[in-house]
């Protein structure tokens, strides 16, 4: 059964997703400005010292992370002999953990010194006027150098064993790149490149033809014009031969080119990265934005709000509060009123602080007015009626004289 047999009795059917936010172009938090965030780890990153090892039993082994042969601090303890101290433990005295002889510790520890197991403090002080707990600050030191030394050691070896090609696509995604098929593709041509044999007449041909294209000698009729009259001159492999050097070079600078493209934005973003913190750090510092006071409540918290990546995007990458707050309304909370709000601001800032102004002089303006009513009504409300008096005639009595008939 051929190709074009199998191709037409299979059919595949998948189910494709549309990304909506591909189409429309909507703003997320990876829109977001960040200042350079921490990575997955690689066999670049320095991992943090794991001291549990120092809390395991000794029958656990090396199998609990604990270097082989390498001495715990009970095993040290053990090897001193345990004499009380007869000046502060009284003779009659039978319970109670014996204190330990400090001269038999600073001999142990010098004799690990000697042997090069231990690693002095760059101090002055004598091993002989070392308190116990001076002793356990050194053997926990050195427990945590060497188990560090392991650690970074081991990423050394294992990237200094791999091939040549996982080494370069390493480093490529040490440095933030994410374009692994492009680079991939630059490796593979690479390879096939390098093991092609100058020697053979199956392989002349192409080293001639890839070499001639490399640099551009002429369009493609004119490069097998060339190759054809090599051949009938019988230069082919002589040409071949001269030619495999170079083109391995040539595409061993086309690796190392785009390693040190990777390498000048990894810079570049850690730059721009810098910059931006610089930025907000010096608009926040005066504690006022355009005119509006900030106490230090809020300058931490705008700082932060977009210095710092705390939050899950749904990128999968961590974003700032602001990018967190663009998706948290757009997709989990929807409020579409807030979001084309802070679109203005962010379109036309002099325009929305104006008519924000003019809605809060309108509004003062109203509430002036309601407060003048308010008070007119009060006044006339509390203002006693006068009651409008009747107009009396004026009169004078009379005097009646009793003896007037």
């Amino acid at each position: 059964m051929n190709i074009e047999e199998t191709n037409n009795d299979i059919t595949q059917v998948s189910q494709v997703e549309i990304n909506l936010d591909e189409i429309l172009g909507t703003p997320g938090a990876e829109n977001v400005m960040l200042p350079e965030t921490e990575k997955k780890p690689s066999i670049f990153t320095k991992p943090e010292s794991d001291l549990s090892f120092l809390e395991n039993s000794d029958d656990e082994g090396s199998e609990n992370g604990k270097p082989e042969n390498t001495p715990s601090l009970d095993d040290v303890l053990k090897e001193v002999d345990p004499i009380g101290d007869q000046d502060d433990e009284p003779k009659n005295k039978t319970t109670g953990r014996q204190k330990i002889d400090k001269s038999g510790m600073a001999e142990l520890v010098n004799k690990l010194i000697e042997k090069g197991q231990i690693v002095p403090f760059d101090d002055d002080k004598p091993l002989e006027d070392y308190s116990m707990k001076d002793y356990e600050e050194l053997l926990e030191a050195n427990f945590i150098e060497r188990e560090n030394q392991i650690r970074e050691k081991t990423p050394i070896e294992f990237f200094q064993a791999l091939p040549q090609e996982l080494q370069a696509a390493a480093k490529y995604v040490a440095d933030g790149g994410d374009d692994l098929k492009g680079l991939f593709r630059v490796l593979a041509q690479a390879e096939e490149v390098r093991e092609l044999n100058p020697k053979s007449s199956n392989d002349q041909e192409q080293i001639v033809r890839e070499y001639l294209r490399a640099t551009n000698f002429g369009s493609s009729e004119e490069i097998e014009e060339e190759i054809e009259d090599w051949r009938d001159r019988g230069d082919l492999e002589a040409k071949a031969m001269k030619f495999k050097p170079k083109l391995d070079k040539m595409q061993e600078q086309v690796v190392a080119q785009r390693l040190a493209e990777q390498e000048r934005m990894k810079q570049q973003q850690q730059e721009a990265a810098k910059a931006y913190m610089h930025n907000v750090y010096t608009v926040l510092q005066p504690g006022e934005i355009n005119g509006v006071k900030l106490d230090k409540k809020t300058q931490a918290l705008l700082y932060s709000g977009l210095v710092q990546p705390n939050y899950p995007s749904m990128s999968g990458r961590p974003t700032n509060l602001l990018g967190h707050l663009l998706e948290k309304y757009q997709y989990v909370e929807p409020n579409y009123g807030l979001i084309a709000e802070a679109l203005w601001l962010l379109q036309d800032p002099d325009g929305y602080r104006t008519r924000i102004k003019d809605v809060g002089k309108t509004e003062a303006v109203e509430k002036t007015v309601r407060q003048l009513k308010t008070e007119e009504a009060r006044k006339t409300s509390s203002t006693p009626v006068v009651e409008k008096e009747e107009k009396v005639q004026r009169r004078i009595p009379r005097n009646d004289n009793f003896f007037k008939r």
